[in-house]
C-alpha cells in the first residue's frame, strides 16, 4: 500500500552540524507513527522539513507517492500536511471557532460586501469538534478558558479545517495532567480511525507506547531503529534512544 508521506534518505545540515542523515520514514493512512529521540536527536529538524519551514539538503519526500518540493508551510497544506506545534499558537482573546478558522475564515460574496460568514463557520467547526469528541461548554468561548485538553483539541481541530492527509503533533501531551493526557491519546485514535497517517514526536514513552502503532528512533541524525507495536519492550525503546544496544553489539562481537 502506498504511504501517505514517506521521506527517503533526508539529510540536513546546519554549517558544519549535521542535523540529518539519510533519514527514511513512511507512515500510512490510518497508522499513527511515533518519532522519538533524546535532545538533539533531529526529530525537531525532520518536523520543520516535513512541515515547509526547513528545506533538506538531499533526499526525498513523497505524498501519497508522488514526489513534492514543501518549500514552505503553504507548499506542505497545500500537499495535505498540516502540524500542530508544541505551542498550539492559539489566541487566547478568541473564542474557539475564531481560532478554528484563524487565517482560513468563510466569507460571503464580494456583492454582499465579504462578510465573515460566522454561521457557516460555526456549522463546520461544530462537524470537526464532534469528529474529536471535543465538548465546549459554547462555541463562543475564548480559548483562554478551555482546559488544556480542549486546547490541544481546538489546535487539532485548526489542523483538520482543510481535511488534510496527514496530521502532524509535536509533544501534544506535553505539561498536561494524567485525565488531560488521556483526552488528548483519544484525540489521536480518532485521527487514526478518520483513516489520516498521524506522527506523534513525543517525550513520554508511555505515551508513545499507548498510541504508536510503529515508532521510528532517531539518534544524533540518524534514524536507528524501528518497533513495531508488540514487537519491543521498554528496555529495547530505551537502549536505542541512548546508544545502548550498539554498546552490548559491540561488546558481543568481541
Amino acid at each position: 500500500m502506498t504511504a501517505l508521506l514517506e521521506l527517503t534518505k533526508i539529510s540536513k545540515h546546519f554549517g558544519g552540524v549535521r542535523a540529518l542523515h539519510e533519514v527514511d520514514m513512511a507512515v500510512h493512512a490510518g497508522e499513527v507513527v511515533a518519532l522519538v529521540g533524546d535532545n538533539g536527536a533531529g526529530k525537531s529538524t525532520l518536523v520543520k522539513i516535513v512541515s515547509g519551514v526547513e528545506s533538506p539538503d538531499e533526499g526525498e519526500i513523497q505524498v501519497r507517492g508522488e514526489a513534492r518540493r514543501l518549500e514552505s508551510p503553504r507548499a506542505a497544506a497545500e500537499a495535505g500536511i498540516r502540524t500542530v506545534f508544541q505551542d498550539l499558537s492559539l489566541c487566547d482573546n478568541l473564542d474557539a471557532v475564531q481560532n478554528l478558522f484563524l487565517g482560513q475564515e468563510r466569507y460571503g460574496p464580494v456583492w454582499s460586501g465579504r462578510r465573515v460568514r460566522r454561521h457557516v463557520m460555526e456549522e463546520q467547526a461544530q462537524r470537526v469538534l464532534e469528529s474529536l469528541s471535543v465538548k465546549l461548554r459554547a462555541l463562543n468561548t475564548p480559548v483562554v478558558a478551555l482546559s488544556g485538553g480542549q486546547r490541544q483539541g481546538i489546535a487539532i481541530g485548526r489542523a483538520l479545517i482543510s481535511d488534510p492527509a496527514v496530521v502532524i503533533l509535536d509533544e501534544p501531551t506535553a505539561a498536561l495532567g494524567v485525565s488531560q493526557r488521556g483526552e488528548v491519546l483519544d484525540l489521536i485514535d480518532r485521527l487514526r480511525d478518520q483513516g489520516r497517517a498521524v506522527v506523534v514526536i513525543s517525550h513520554d514513552m508511555k505515551d508513545v507506547r499507548r498510541v504508536a502503532d510503529r515508532i521510528v528512533v532517531l539518534r544524533l541524525g540518524s534514524k536507528v531503529a524501528e518497533f513495531a507495536r508488540g514487537g519491543y519492550t521498554p528496555a529495547d525503546l530505551v537502549g536505542a534512544m541512548t546508544g545502548a544496544h550498539e554498546s552490548t553489539n559491540e561488546g558481543g562481537d568481541q
